[in-house]
């Protein structure tokens, strides 16, 4: 017999006698047993439901602040004539999956699923705090959830840049947050057929990176190449970026934000346990971020003599994706070996898409798509109830949906509207010929006619 049940035996015991001796000292005697043996758990419910919804609250926040991230890192990597854009991209997608988020993604995420392939077509609803059951904050929980899915969403937005209409991007984000994303991570998340298979995916390496990993690849194949990205020879003309600066901070904001990622899925803070555990968290996904920058130099090094900035950039970010579908199990070397062979993946997967002709401005398929791939595969290395054979089964349903899903709303895009810009207003850039705001004014387009 535990500590726990023998507190309750014994105070069950105490409040049996006191009914027997004096009953109106029943419910004193019970509610005080009740203290004694929350104590003994550690921290008292109440207690616990504060420090869960704090946990929920904080992570959300940082989560949310990878927004301002991916707008940095994409604003650095783009050109000049397509800063405004991008900034304009990401505070949209985030507004547009915070909507659709509340109207159908949550509930279909989460309402019902019970072992099946998705949830209930129905808007969220919010309890009044004096009718919030649970072991935390409803509401924390739904913005927790939603800054993950707007997430999924801005990976698209680095990749298909620079030559993308905004509405019809617009358009695909509002079906990507409000129906793909939930239903894929219903089937994981919302205890739906993946669960119950035993898949794990401890903070979304496949559920959310991969996602928006596949819906960038399927976009980028039907968008094509930025106007002389590729020559007629095949040869390569690297188009570089207006800023490395705002791509470093980018970099690092995304990096911080990943502490609350990876953290906040413990989803519980009302423990020693799991705050140990959230502690355990973040030193490892600190570690296989690390790995990924040191690789990343060490092969480009190796490889071209010098070290390319946006690949140990980039190197941060695939260690990062490939710590996330487990950074709780490893030990801190096997948190640096993971996030290592993200740096790894990017070094050779950005050439060979471009051997592929797939042009990906922002290097967002490599490190959300092939490292997350990886991250979800290495799962059973560091946890013994995860299985390769159940993790390549969850990878290939969700890629499959995902990327033929996301296809067939691209080409309903490119009949309709047309998701690509003129070469004319490609050449502009499109701060001027999409939204007429240059984010340089004194340098960009504009000034250059007058």
């Amino acid at each position: 017999m535990n500590l726990r049940k023998l507190l309750l035996t014994i105070a069950g015991g105490a409040a049996l006698a006191t009914v027997l001796i004096e009953p109106g000292l029943a419910q004193e005697t019970t509610e005080a047993a009740e203290e004694v043996v929350e104590a003994a758990a550690g921290v008292p419910a109440a207690s616990a439901y504060v420090f869960n919804t704090l946990l929920f609250l904080i992570a959300g926040f940082l989560v949310m602040f990878m927004a301002a991230g991916f707008a940095m890192l994409e604003s650095g990597m783009v050109r000049t004539k397509n800063v405004s854009m991008q900034c304009l991209k990401n505070i949209a997608l985030y507004s547009i999956a915070t909507i659709m988020f509340w109207i159908v993604g949550y509930n279909l995420m989460y309402d019902g699923v019970d072992g099946g392939w998705l949830g209930s077509f129905t808007p969220k609803a919010i309890p009044a705090p004096d009718a919030d059951p649970g072991d935390y904050s409803a509401a924390s929980d739904f913005f927790f959830q939603l800054v993950f899915c707007a997430t999924t969403a801005s990976i698209v937005s680095g990749t298909v840049a620079e030559r993308i209409k905004l509405w019809p991007f617009l358009i695909f984000v509002v079906v990507l947050t409000g129906i793909f994303y939930p239903i894929t991570g219903s089937w994981q998340w919302g205890g739906g057929w993946l669960a119950e298979m035993g898949f794990s995916d401890f903070a979304g390496s496949t559920i959310v990176h991969s996602v928006g990993g596949w819906a960038a690849l399927a976009g980028a194949i039907l968008l094509g190449a930025r106007a002389g990205k590729y020559g007629a020879d095949g040869k390569v003309n690297p188009i570089p970026g207006s800023s490395m600066p705002l791509a470093t901070l980018g970099t690092f904001i995304l990096w911080l934000g990943w502490f609350g990622f990876n953290g906040g899925s413990q989803l519980a803070a009302g423990s020693i346990e799991d705050v140990s555990a959230v502690s355990r968290i973040f030193v490892n996904t600190n570690m296989a971020a690390a790995g990924g920058v040191v690789v990343a130099m060490l092969l480009t090094q190796a490889i071209y003599k010098k070290v390319d900035l946006t690949m140990a950039l980039n190197g941060a970010l695939a260690g990062l994706v490939s710590i996330t579908a487990e950074p709780l199990a490893p030990n801190l070397l096997m948190s640096l070996i993971i996030g290592g062979i993200g740096g790894v993946i990017v070094v050779v997967t950005v050439p060979l898409l471009d051997k592929l002709k797939i042009d990906d401005v922002v290097g967002a398929i490599p490190v959300h798509l092939i490292a997350g791939i990886w991250g979800t595969l290495a799962v059973p290395l560091t946890n013994p109830d995860a299985s390769f054979g159940t993790q390549i089964i969850g990878i290939v349903a969700v890629g499959a949906f995902t990327f033929v899903a996301s296809a067939i709303v691209w080409v309903i895009l490119k009949a309709v509207v047309g998701i690509r810009v003129s070469e004319e207003e490609e050449a502009t850039g499109l701060d001027m010929a999409e939204i007429g705001v240059e984010a340089y004014p004194e340098f960009g387009v504009g000034s250059q006619r007058m």
